[in-house]
């Protein structure tokens, strides 16, 4: 099985963090896996963005033209990358900064109110934990433990007073989903 992934948001949404836990968390995991950051004129207010692969298989380009999964943080993001998404795809998309029009019918449009949830673990500031726990929570990519295990070797030293908060976000939706 391989998963095509691009995540997209404004430089500061941590669209970079979830792609490097995506790809670390794979690995742990002994998946095959690329994972391919966009610098350049992005960077500068609009939408970064980053894309990873994960398959059982070896990948032969790390390139994503058509993503089995999109991870929108914001609206240019999405404008940027829906039509690319592969039928029958998921768009994850941040419901506390913007609503799609959901205009095409062959992809699931899946809602994550990220900011509100974060705000509610701790910080709006863990955001993309939230949406990259509802991205593993409901395709199965990955498991829990391993983004988590991926957390915690990105947050050490002295970083490492962010691991709690984070993999409470990444855990977030998960209680949420048990408890609606």
């Amino acid at each position: 099985m391989t998963d095509k992934l691009i995540m997209a948001g404004f430089g500061g949404q941590g669209v970079m963090l979830m792609g490097e836990l995506l790809a670390y968390g794979a690995m742990r995991q002994k998946k095959e896996v690329t994972f391919m950051p966009s610098y350049g004129p992005e960077m500068r207010g609009g939408t970064a963005n980053c894309s990873v692969i994960i398959s059982d298989a070896p990948i032969s380009s790390p390139i994503v033209e058509n993503p089995t999964v999109l991870i929108a943080m914001n609206g240019p993001s999405l404008a940027k990358f829906e039509q690319a998404v592969s039928p029958g795809g998921l768009i994850f998309y941040n419901d506390s900064l913007f609503h799609p029009s959901e205009a095409r019918d062959d992809v699931d449009y899946i809602p994550v109110d990220c900011v509100r949830i974060a705000r509610e673990v701790q910080s709006e500031k863990v955001s993309n934990m939230v949406m990259l726990g509802a991205v593993i929570r409901r395709t199965g990519i990955l498991s829990e433990e391993s983004v988590a295990s991926a957390i915690v070797s990105k947050f050490s030293g002295d970083k490492e007073n962010f691991i709690p908060v984070n993999k409470k976000a990444l855990a977030a939706w998960q209680c949420l989903e048990k408890a609606g």
